[in-house]
C-alpha cells in the first residue's frame, strides 16, 4: 500500500496543486492507516473494506483524537480510495460512506488594537535586525498574509508605486495592498538594514535571516515570542494570531467579507465568516440594545 500512497500523494501535488503542508498531512495520516490495516494483516487496498475503515476511525477516537483530526483522516481517506478507484486500483470505493463527525469552528485567539500596537512597537530602530523585524510585523499585520507567505517574499513581489505585495503558492498567485505604516517601516528597513543583513551576499528574499539567508518559519516563531514577552502580552500567540486579529480587525471595521476572502486566500467564504460572526458577538456585548 505504500506505493499506492506516494502515488497518490504525487497526484495531488501535480494534479491537483495542493499545498506542500496539505501533501504531507495526507501522507502522514494514510501511512498511519496503513499501519493500522497492516496490524489487522490487511495490506492490499483491494482488500480493504468499509468495516476496516470505520474501525481504524473509531480507534483513532478511542486514542482522544479531536474531531478535527479525524475529520481530516477521513478526508485523507476518501481522497486516497476515490483516487484508486478512478486509477481502477480498485473496483469499488470502500471510503465512499464515510461521515465525517461535525467539526465546529472555533473563532482563533486574536489581540485587540491596543495590544497588537503594543506588539508592532516592540523592534528597535536603531538595529538592522530591529528595523527588519518591525517591517516583518507591520506587513504581516497590514496584510494578513500567512507566515510562510511572508518569509517567502522576494524583491520583486513588492509594488512600491501601488503599495501591494504578491503572494503565491505554485500557479496561483493574489495580489495584496498594504497600508501607509507598514509602507514607512518597509522603506526605512531596504535602505538602513537590509544591505548589512546580507553582508554583501546575493539574496533574492525580502527578509533575510541574520546570515543573509531565508528565514525559516522557526526563526520567525522565535522573534515573535520574544516581542510578545517584552510587550507583556498574556494572550496565548501564534504566529498565525497576527493573520486572524488583522482579519478581524478588518471586519469588525466594516471592511466587505468578499474582500476580506480574497485577502486572505479563502477558498471558502464560511472560513472568513468566522469573523463576522466575532464581530456581532462583539456588538452585542458592547451595544447598550445589542
Amino acid at each position: 500500500m505504500e506505493q499506492e500512497i506516494k502515488g497518490f500523494v504525487a497526484y495531488l501535488h501535480n494534479v491537483k496543486k495542493t499545498s506542500q503542508n496539505t501533501e504531507l498531512s495526507y501522507r502522514r495520516d494514510l501511512v498511519k492507516m496503513m499501519r493500522f490495516l497492516h496490524e489487522q494483516k490487511i495490506d492490499r487496498p483491494e482488500d480493504v473494506t468499509e468495516t476496516n475503515l470505520n474501525s481504524y476511525i473509531l480507534d483513532l477516537e478511542k486514542k482522544g483524537m479531536s474531531a478535527a483530526t479525524v475529520s481530516r483522516n477521513i478526508a485523507a481517506m476518501k481522497g486516497f480510495y476515490l483516487y484508486l478507484w478512478k486509477e481502477g486500483n480498485i473496483t469499488s470505493d470502500p471510503a465512499e460512506n464515510l461521515k465525517a463527525p461535525k467539526v465546529e469552528k472555533k473563532l482563533p485567539d486574536i489581540l485587540s488594537v491596543e495590544d497588537m500596537t503594543k506588539l508592532l512597537e516592540q523592534p528597535g530602530d536603531r538595529t538592522p535586525k530591529g528595523l527588519r523585524d518591525r517591517a516583518m510585523l507591520e506587513l504581516l499585520y497590514a496584510t494578513g498574509i500567512r507566515v510562510t507567505e511572508l518569509i517567502s517574499l522576494r524583491l520583486e513581489d513588492v509594488n512600491w508605486k501601488l503599495d501591494y505585495i504578491v503572494c503565491r503558492d505554485r500557479n496561483r498567485e493574489r495580489i495584496v495592498p498594504y497600508g501607509f505604516k507598514a509602507r514607512k517601516a518597509l522603506e526605512r528597513y531596504m535602505k538602513s538594514a537590509r544591505a548589512e543583513l546580507i553582508g554583501g551576499k546575493e539574496c533574492e528574499m525580502l527578509f533575510p535571516n541574520c546570515s543573509g539567508e531565508s528565514m525559516s518559519r522557526q526563526g520567525f516563531w522565535k522573534l515573535l515570542k520574544q516581542y510578545v514577552k517584552q510587550a507583556g502580552i498574556e494572550t496565548e500567540i501564534t504566529p498565525h494570531t497576527l493573520r486572524h486579529s488583522f482579519a478581524a480587525h478588518l471586519v469588525e471595521n466594516g471592511a466587505d467579507l468578499h474582500v476580506v476572502q480574497e485577502m486572505m486566500g479563502h477558498s471558502d467564504i464560511s472560513t472568513t465568516m468566522m469573523y463576522a460572526n466575532r464581530a456581532r458577538e462583539i456588538y452585542a456585548k458592547a451595544h447598550p440594545r445589542g
